[in-house]
C-alpha cells in the first residue's frame, strides 16, 4: 500500500521545511510514503528547500495556474507514481499532520473512498464571528449540493483513495474543495468526514484578500458548480418566478373577466405580460433539458475517462510519465 503526500506550493520556502519535518515517516498498512511538492510557478526557493528538506517528487507547472489546477496536476502525477492512496495537505502548516492516521483509516477500512479533515469551526481561536458564521452557512450549502455530510466543505486536509482519485475531475480554477465534493457525491464516492487538529496560522490566505472577496469567488464557485452538476434544477428555480408570474395574471385576467364581468376593460397588456412570462417560463425549461442532456454527456465522457485512466494507470502499466 503505497501513500503519496502532495503539497500544492506558491513561495513557500518559509512554511514548507516545517510541513515536511512533520509528515508522518511510517504509519500501520501503509508500506510506503513518498512526499509530492507541486510547485505552481513560486518565485522563491521553493522548489530548493522541497529538494533539501526530503520531498521525493517535486512537479513544477512552469507558471502560475492556481490551486485549482495544481491539485488535479498533483493527482495525476501521484497515480502515474503508482499511489494506492493520495493525502493533500497546505503549504503553510495550516493542518495539524497527526491527523493523517484519522484521515487514512475510513479508506483503509473500506468505509470511504474521499475522506475530508474537518476543523473545528466553531472553536477555531483565529476565525472571527463572520468568518465562523460564513464556512458553516457555505458548508450547508456544500451539503445540500453534494448530498453529504461534511461540516468543513473549505478544508483542503484530504485523503482520496486510488479510485476517488480516477474519478475527481475539477473545472473549477478557484479551488477544488467545493467541487471535489459534489462531484464525489454525485457519482457514488462514499464520503467521510473526521475531525482534524490545526496550527497556529503562519500567514494570511492567498486564495482570498478580504471577507468579500471569499464571499464572492465561494458564491460563484457554487453557482457554477450548481448550473453544471444540477443544471435541472438551477433552470427549474429561474423557470418558477415566470411561471408563477404568468399563472398568477392568468388567474387574475379569468376572474375580471368571468366572475367581476368589468366589460370595459380589455386586459391586453396584462394578457401580452402573461404571455411573455409563459414563454420566458417555457424556454427556461427547455435550457434546463439540454443542460440535463448535456450533463448525461459529460457523465458519459468522465467515465470514458475513467477507464482510460484506470486502464494506464493499472498496476503494472505505471509510468512515472512528467506532467
Amino acid at each position: 500500500m503505497k501513500l503519496i503526500i502532495q503539497i500544492p506550493c506558491l513561495n513557500e520556502e518559509r512554511t514548507l521545511p516545517a510541513v515536511l519535518r512533520d509528515l508522518p515517516r511510517s504509519l500501520p498498512g501503509i508500506d510506503c510514503i513518498e512526499y509530492l511538492v507541486i510547485d505552481d510557478g513560486s518565485t522563491d526557493r521553493t522548489v530548493q528547500v522541497a529538494g533539501e528538506n526530503g520531498a521525493h517528487h517535486i512537479l513544477s507547472l512552469g507558471s502560475n495556474r492556481g490551486l485549482g489546477r495544481a491539485f488535479p496536476a498533483g493527482i495525476a502525477k501521484a497515480l502515474r507514481l503508482g499511489a494506492d492512496i493520495v493525502v493533500n495537505t497546505d503549504a503553510d502548516n495550516q493542518y495539524d499532520a497527526s491527523g493523517i492516521p484519522d484521515l487514512l483509516a475510513p479508506i483503509l477500512a473500506n468505509r470511504a473512498d474521499l475522506v475530508v479533515g474537518c476543523r473545528p469551526i466553531v472553536d477555531h481561536p483565529e476565525f472571527g464571528p463572520v468568518k465562523k458564521l460564513l464556512q458553516r452557512l457555505g458548508s450547508s450549502v456544500l451539503r445540500a449540493l453534494s448530498g453529504t455530510d461534511i461540516r468543513d466543505a473549505a478544508s483542503g486536509f484530504r485523503a482520496f483513495s486510488r479510485t476517488a482519485c480516477m474519478r475527481i475531475f475539477v473545472y473549477s480554477r478557484f479551488s477544488y474543495c467545493m467541487e471535489t465534493l459534489i462531484q464525489a457525491g454525485t457519482s457514488g464516492l462514499r464520503v467521510a468526514g473526521v475531525d482534524i487538529a490545526v496550527n497556529p496560522s503562519t500567514r494570511p490566505s492567498r486564495l482570498f484578500k478580504s471577507i468579500t472577496e471569499y464571499v464572492v469567488k465561494s458564491g460563484t464557485t457554487m453557482l457554477a458548480m450548481f448550473v453544471l452538476y444540477r443544471p435541472g434544477k438551477f433552470f427549474a428555480f429561474l423557470a418558477a418566478v415566470p411561471l408563477l408570474g404568468a399563472l398568477l395574471l392568468g388567474l387574475r385576467y379569468l376572474l375580471n373577466v368571468y366572475c367581476y364581468e368589468v366589460p370595459e376593460r380589455t386586459y391586453i397588456p396584462s394578457l401580452i405580460l402573461t404571455a411573455i412570462l409563459g414563454m420566458i417560463g417555457v424556454l427556461l425549461l427547455s435550457l434546463g433539458v439540454i443542460a440535463e442532456l448535456l450533463k448525461s454527456q459529460r457523465k458519459l465522457t468522465e467515465e470514458n475517462l475513467f477507464l482510460l485512466r484506470k486502464r494506464e494507470w493499472s498496476a503494472g502499466n505505471i509510468r512515472d510519465d512528467s506532467f
